[in-house]
């Protein structure tokens, strides 16, 4: 059964974070570790209390960015992204004033996005070495 709830175990999903986007994806540390972790809200989800996704949520002003995102490869297709994100989207709802969920989405992913609907805006960038666009959802 998945269950995904805001989370303090920092820990837990920094080691999805390191599991997806270091050591997978290739990212460095220095561009995945950052000093935003300490002011951001965390979402974890879990199969059966282990650890397989998570995401960061970063209220500011009017826009929540919605940023690592993650979910383990045993855990894809199997609708649990999907989860994370409508989860990111309800507890961005509960934040007051925010009224724009915005996301970075590495290329690949925007259908995924698209699906759940975002809505891609501006031109492509390099994040750490993948290429991204912007992404809103107006809540």
């Amino acid at each position: 059964m998945i269950h995904i709830a805001l989370t303090d175990d920092i820990a837990a999903c920094h080691a999805l974070r390191r599991s997806v986007f270091i050591e997978e994806q290739g990212v460095s540390e220095a561009d995945e570790l950052d000093d935003l972790d300490g002011v951001a809200l965390h979402l974890l989800a879990r199969v059966d209390d282990l650890p397989v996704g998570s995401a960061r949520l970063l209220p500011k002003g009017e826009v929540g960015k919605i940023g690592r995102v993650c979910v383990l490869p045993s855990h894809r297709g199997t609708g649990l992204g999907a989860a994370l994100i409508r989860a990111a989207l309800d507890e961005l709802r509960r934040q007051p004033g925010i009224r724009i969920a915005r996301l970075g989405a590495q290329v690949h992913a925007i259908g995924f996005y698209e699906r759940l609907g975002f809505t891609a805006h501006g031109p492509v960038y390099d994040d750490a070495g993948i290429d991204h666009r912007d992404m809103d959802f107006t809540l």
